[in-house]
């Protein structure tokens, strides 16, 4: 994602109050989605529901009086934490282990132990700066801002969910 200089994604980006959500990056944070159409996704507090991709089970259900809901989940303790550290590091280009465990009552570095160690090699490469419990995403790691985050998301380490999510190359 590239913005102008004067854009206000850029001006929130400055000011660490950048968003981001399932459908990219927003000044607006914490905010419902709701979604309308065939394969539709809405985002309600905790909650992701993806309507039905087919359009006869779509309007079948519309036209019973039904709501065409494919699948739903409620976002685990787990989920909104690593929802949070991706944030933080697409949006603010660093993630302070400190602030995480304070904010989610968890000691941050134990839970993230494997995270941290896969980090290790891009830091070796120059992409991030590791300083402790902090790491700091350096200029040519922006460049590859989701290949960073992904590291802290827990569903891409499932083999079975590899395959549904888009590329980053």
């Amino acid at each position: 994602h590239f913005a102008l200089p004067g854009d206000s994604l850029v001006r929130h980006q400055r000011e660490g109050t950048l968003y981001r959500n399932f459908q990219g990056y927003s000044t607006f944070s914490d905010c419902d989605l709701l979604g309308f159409g065939i394969s539709a996704i809405s985002m309600l507090g905790s909650c992701y529901s993806q309507h039905e991709k087919a359009r006869s089970r779509y309007y079948k259900a519309l036209d019973g009086g039904g709501i065409p809901v494919l699948r739903g989940i409620e976002l685990s303790m787990d989920d909104h934490i690593r929802q949070h550290v991706i944030t933080d590091i697409m949006c603010n280009l660093r993630l302070d282990l400190a602030a995480v465990s304070a904010r989610w009552h968890i000691d941050a570095p134990a839970y993230f132990a494997r995270e941290w160690q896969a980090l290790q090699p891009l830091a070796a490469d120059g992409l991030v700066q590791l300083d402790g419990q902090r790491l700091n995403v350096l200029p040519l790691g922006r460049l590859l801002i989701r290949n960073i985050a992904m590291i802290f998301d827990a569903y891409l380490h499932k083999a079975e969910n590899a395959k549904r999510f888009s590329k980053v190359i």
